[in-house]
C-alpha cells in the first residue's frame, strides 16, 4: 500500500502529465525552475487560493514556507484622520499654511505602525541532511512547488484553490523525527522595534501585541496571536509520518479557532488533490495566448497564473502584496493597504479581458460591502451626498490618509466605478447592472454632481490633483481640473449616462457639456492648465483619458493627433522617474494608439528589468537603473497585471461597441493567436494569425446582440456565404447573434505559402 506522501507524489505527477496536454494549459517552458532555492521571501514561490498564501524559499539553510492570510489585519483606526473636512484643506491651500493638513493627513501615516496588513507565520524544515537542493519548480498549470534534493528528497506543496487549507508533503525521508518548525512574527520581542518608512516597513514590535502562545503535540502545532482591540488570529499545522514519507497541512483563521479536517490515512487521496486540480484546470481553460515572443509568453501565463492564486469572488481584493506579505520581520512595503490611485485598479485589468469574471468581482463585491463606510466618510469629508472612496483605505474600507492628494482626492470614486460598469459590460448581466452597478454609478455621480460648481459657464472643482506630482507638497493641488481628474470626471457621467434611460440621463449629460475641454501645451495633453508634462514621472496619470478610461478615441482624427502627440511627448520625457508598473501602463497607452513596436518594447523592458526571479513586480530596475532611477525592490502586484493587460491590448480591444481584432501587433509578429479573449458585450473571440496573414476569428456570444467587428484585412466568409461590411470601412461587419451561439469566419486570402500547401497537397 502506497504511503500517504507518495500517494501525494504519485497522483501530482499524473496530472501533470495529463495537463500538458491540454491545448489551453500552461507549457512546461511557462513555468519557473531554478537550480537552487531562492533565498529571499519576494524571490519564492508563489502559492495561493484568494484566502491563503505561501511562499516557498530558502533561509539560511532551512526551506521556509512564509503563510499569509488576506484579511489577516490590523485594522485599527488611523490617529486624528476624522478630523479632516475638505473645506478647511482647501481654506489651508490657499493660504498657503499647508504644513498643518500635512500634519493630520500625511504625517500619521509614517508615524503609526497601524492600520496594516500584517504576516501569519512561517513554517521551516531542516533540510540540511538531505543534501543540496537539486531542483526547485512551481508548476504554474497545477498551482504546484516541488523541491528535489541530492539524496532523493522530494518536498511538494500547495494551497489548495477551493478550500482554506494547504497541504506539504515530504517522501524519502530517512529520519523518523524530521518534523516542521513553525516560526511566529517577532510582535512581542521585548524591544520597541525600529520605526522605518513606509517603504521599507516599520518593525513589527511597534504594533504592540502581546506574545502570542504556541501549543505543540507530537503531531501539531496551534499558534494563538492576539492583535488589537481584543482581535486574533490563529495558525494550525498538523502531519503525519508513515514509514519514510510525511504529510502535513495548515491553515490561517482570523477572529476564531483554526480547525481543519484531520489527514485520513486510509483515505485513497488525503489531501484532496482531484478537485484542487480540477479548479486550476477550469481556470486555465478560461483562456489562452500564443505569442513569438517567448519572454513576453512566459511572463504572461506567469501573470495570469498570479491572478488565479489571488482573487476569488468572495475574498477581500486584491492590495499592494495580497496573500504574499512580507516575511523579514517588518510590515509590508506601504503597509500592504489599498491604494485606490492605481493599485487595485490595475491589479483588475487582465481579469475582464481574460474572461475570468467570477475573480474580477471580488473587487465589485468588496467596494459594495464597504460602501456604508466610504459614505459614511464621504459625507464627514467632503460634505456631499453620494459616495466617494479614499484612495488609501483599510481592509473595511476606512481612510488612512497619507499624501492626501491621493488618500483623499475628491475623484476617487470615479475609477473604481469603472469596475462596476466593467463587470456590467462585460458579463451583460442584467441583475447585476440593476442591483449594483447602476446604484454605484448614481451614488459616485451625485458626489460629483456636488463637489463641483459652476463658474463662468463651465464645472469646476474646488482643488485638485494628478497622482503623484509634486508629491504632497502644497503645488499637488491644482485650483482648476487636473486631466486626471477631469478625464475621471467625463467618464464617470458617460458611465453613468449609460446604464440609465435616455430620459433619465438628460441631467447627467448636460453636466457632461459643463465640463471644460482637456488641458493642451502644443497639441499633447497637459498635467493641469498652465502645467504642461514636461518631466518624467512614474504616473501616467494625464494621459488616463486614452487609458484606460478611452475618452479619447483613436478613430476620430483630432483624438488620434492629441493621442500621438502626447505619447509622443511622453517618450520625449524618459524613463528616468518611472518605476516598473509605469512601463506596462505605458503598453496598454501605448497600444491603444497603435503603437505596437512602442508597446512591444515597454513589454520586454518590464519583464528584463523590474521584476524577480519569480516574476514579482519589484518596481525598482533590477539591472543596475538601465532604464531608472529606482533600483530598490517593493514588490507590488499591479505591475504584473497592468503587463497582462498590455498584452491583451496588443490582440483585442473594445473601444465604442467596436470590437478589434489584432488591433496593435507589433511588426515582428507573424505567427500569434488567442483563444476566448471576452470583449465589451459578452462575447468570447477566438482568432490566429499564420505567417503574417489572419486565417480566422471565431466568435462565441454569451448574450443576444450584435457585435461590431473591425477585422484585420482580408476577404471574410462564413459557411453560409459572405459577409458585407457596413460603413465606409471595408473591414467593419456587423453580425447579430443568438445566445451561445458560435459564428466563424474564414479569410480566403491565403498567403503564398498557404497556397503552396495547399497545392502540393
Amino acid at each position: 500500500m502506497k504511503t500517504l506522501a507518495l500517494k501525494f507524489a504519485t497522483t501530482i505527477v499524473l496530472l501533470a502529465s495529463f495537463c500538458t496536454c491540454i491545448g489551453a494549459q500552461p507549457q512546461p517552458e511557462h513555468h519557473l525552475q531554478f537550480q537552487t532555492m531562492p533565498t529571499q521571501w519576494y524571490e519564492g514561490l508563489p502559492l495561493g487560493n484568494g484566502w491563503l498564501g505561501v511562499l516557498l524559499w530558502q533561509k539560511d539553510k532551512h526551506i521556509r514556507m512564509s503563510m499569509d492570510r488576506v484579511d489577516l489585519w490590523d485594522d485599527r483606526p488611523m490617529p486624528e484622520i476624522d478630523k479632516l473636512r475638505f473645506d478647511w484643506v482647501k481654506e489651508q491651500v490657499l493660504k498657503n499654511q499647508y504644513d498643518t493638513v500635512q500634519a493630520i493627513g500625511d504625517e500619521p501615516y509614517e508615524k503609526y505602525a497601524a492600520p496594516t496588513k500584517i504576516p501569519g507565520a512561517a513554517l521551516e524544515f531542516d533540510c540540511q541532511a538531505f543534501g543540496s537542493v537539486k531542483s526547485a519548480r512551481l508548476d504554474i498549470g497545477q498551482a504546484l512547488a516541488t523541491v528535489e534534493f541530492s539524496n532523493g528528497v522530494r518536498l511538494n506543496s500547495y494551497v489548495h484553490a477551493s478550500e482554506q487549507i494547504g497541504f506539504f508533503g515530504f517522501e524519502n525521508l530517512k529520519d523518523p523525527s524530521f518534523i516542521p518548525e513553525l516560526l511566529i512574527p517577532n510582535y512581542n520581542t521585548g524591544t520597541s522595534g525600529k520605526t522605518g518608512n513606509s517603504v521599507e516597513g516599520q518593525s513589527l514590535e511597534r504594533l504592540g501585541y502581546a506574545k502570542g502562545k504556541i501549543d505543540k503535540t507530537p503531531n501539531s502545532i496551534r499558534y494563538h496571536q492576539p492583535t488589537w482591540n481584543g482581535h486574533f488570529y490563529e495558525v494550525l499545522v498538523q502531519w503525519q509520518q508513515t514509514g519514510d514519507n510525511l504529510i502535513g497541512q495548515w491553515t490561517i483563521s482570523v477572529d476564531q479557532v483554526a480547525k481543519m479536517p484531520r489527514l485520513n490515512k486510509k483515505a485513497v487521496e488525503p489531501t484532496r488533490w482531484p478537485s484542487h486540480q480540477a479548479w486550476w484546470k477550469q481556470y486555465w481553460s478560461k483562456s489562452s495566448v500564443h505569442l513569438p515572443d517567448t519572454l513576453l509568453e512566459k511572463q504572461y501565463y506567469l501573470e495570469m497564473y498570479k491572478f488565479g492564486c489571488v482573487a476569488r469572488s468572495n475574498t477581500p481584493p486584491i492590495s499592494l502584496q495580497a496573500i504574499w506579505t512580507a516575511d523579514n520581520g517588518n510590515l509590508p512595503p506601504w503597509k500592504g493597504d489599498y491604494h485606490h490611485d492605481l493599485n487595485t485598479q490595475l491589479s483588475y485589468w487582465p481579469g475582464y479581458t481574460g474572461n475570468h469574471l467570477d475573480l474580477t468581482a471580488s473587487y465589485t463585491n468588496w467596494l459594495w460591502k464597504t460602501m456604508a463606510e466610504n459614505k459614511r466618510w464621504t459625507k464627514a469629508y467632503f460634505g456631499t451626498d453620494g459616495l466617494n472612496v479614499p484612495g488609501v483605505n483599510t481592509i473595511s474600507g476606512k481612510p488612512m490618509g497619507g499624501w492626501i492628494q491621493y488618500s483623499m482626492s475628491p475623484t476617487t470614486s470615479a475609477w473604481v466605478a469603472q469596475h462596476f460598469y466593467w463587470q456590467w459590460k462585460y458579463s451583460m448581466n442584467s441583475v447585476f447592472l440593476k442591483q449594483k452597478a447602476r446604484p454605484y454609478l448614481l451614488d459616485v455621480a451625485h458626489h460629483l454632481d456636488q463637489i463641483t460648481h459652476t463658474e463662468n459657464g463651465q464645472r469646476k472643482l474646488p482643488l485638485s490633483s494628478s497622482p503623484e506630482v509634486f508629491d504632497n507638497s502644497v503645488k499637488a493641488w491644482f485650483l482648476d481640473f487636473s486631466n486626471h481628474d477631469l478625464a475621471l470626471v467625463k467618464n464617470a457621467l458617460a458611465m453613468t449616462t449609460q446604464v440609465l434611460k435616455p430620459s433619465e440621463a438628460l441631467y447627467w449629460k448636460k453636466i457632461q457639456e459643463d465640463l471644460p475641454a482637456f488641458a493642451q501645451t502644443q497639441n499633447s495633453l497637459s498635467i493641469a492648465p498652465g502645467f504642461s508634462f514636461e518631466h518624467s514621472h512614474r504616473h501616467h496619470a494625464h494621459l488616463m483619458s486614452i487609458y484606460p478610461l478611452k475618452v479619447l478615441n483613436f478613430s476620430r482624427e483630432t483624438d488620434r493627433v492629441l493621442m500621438n502627440s502626447s505619447l509622443d511627448q511622453l517618450e520625449k520625457a524618459g524613463t528616468r522617474e518611472w518605476c516598473g508598473y509605469s512601463f506596462a501602463w505605458a503598453a496598454c497607452l501605448q497600444a491603444q494608439a497603435k503603437r505596437a513596436d512602442q508597446a512591444l518594447e515597454m513589454l520586454q523592458i518590464f519583464a528584463r528589468n523590474f521584476c524577480s526571479i519569480n516574476s514579482f513586480h519589484v518596481n525598482g530596475d533590477q539591472k543596475g537603473g538601465q532604464y531608472s532611477n529606482f533600483t530598490y525592490h517593493p514588490f507590488t502586484l499591479e505591475g504584473n497585471f497592468a503587463f497582462a493587460q498590455g498584452v491583451h491590448e496588443l490582440l483585442l480591444q473594445s473601444h465604442d461597441g467596436m470590437v478589434e481584432v489584432f488591433p496593435s501587433l507589433p511588426s515582428t509578429w507573424r505567427d500569434v493567436s488567442f483563444q476566448n479573449l471576452r470583449t465589451e458585450g459578452a462575447f468570447l473571440i477566438s482568432a490566429e494569425m499564420k505567417h503574417g496573414v489572419v486565417k480566422k476569428v471565431e466568435v462565441v456570444t454569451k448574450k443576444r446582440g450584435t457585435i461590431y467587428l473591425r477585422l484585420p484585412e482580408g476577404r471574410w466568409t462564413i459557411p453560409d456565404g459572405w459577409i458585407i461590411p457596413y460603413g465606409n470601412n471595408p473591414n467593419e461587419y456587423r453580425i447579430k447573434l443568438s445566445r451561445n451561439e458560435k459564428f466563424e469566419l474564414i479569410n480566403l486570402n491565403l498567403s503564398d505559402y498557404e497556397l503552396r500547401k495547399k497545392w502540393y497537397n
